[in-house]
């Protein structure tokens, strides 16, 4: 199954059981994947659904972080929701002695040795994360390896 059709699913689990939270949090998944699909004029693949899910998990932890800069703590509670909702669709994360494992793969195969050359590093990187860490904790991997 796809990711788009489980959020599919879910969305309709939330109608059916009057489940706010979920439904909000899904409907909004699945517009911002429909509009990025006709934006690229053409369906998304697996990891670019998981790519528009992690960018909304990210948006909601900077809401968190805006939230707490602004003493705002009644705003914090349903992005957390928001956060779990949507990461319940996105598959586990890796453990970083994987990521390392997969970093130093990279930056052999690239023959980098350097700071300056982590852009190539990145793009051979990426594809290889199939969604399961995020570009920063990617980078971050890289970056320690590289120094």
């Amino acid at each position: 199954m796809s990711t788009k059709t489980d959020l599919e699913d879910a969305l309709k689990a939330a109608i059916r059981s009057g489940d706010e939270a979920t439904k909000r949090s899904v409907r909004m998944a699945l517009t911002n994947i429909r509009l990025a699909e006709v934006d690229k004029g053409a369906p998304l693949d697996e990891s670019g659904m998981q790519a528009m899910l992690q960018k909304e998990v990210k948006s909601q932890r900077e809401a968190i972080a805006d939230a707490e800069r602004a003493n705002r703590p009644d705003l914090i509670p349903p992005a957390q929701q928001e956060i779990a909702i949507l990461e319940s669709f996105l598959p586990k994360g890796m453990p970083p002695d994987e990521l390392e494992a997969l970093a130093r793969q990279a930056i052999a195969d690239t023959g980098a040795t350097s700071i300056k050359e982590m852009g190539g590093v990145m793009k051979v990187l990426m594809p290889r994360l199939q969604g399961r860490a995020s570009g920063d904790q990617a980078s971050q991997a890289v970056r320690r390896l590289l120094q």
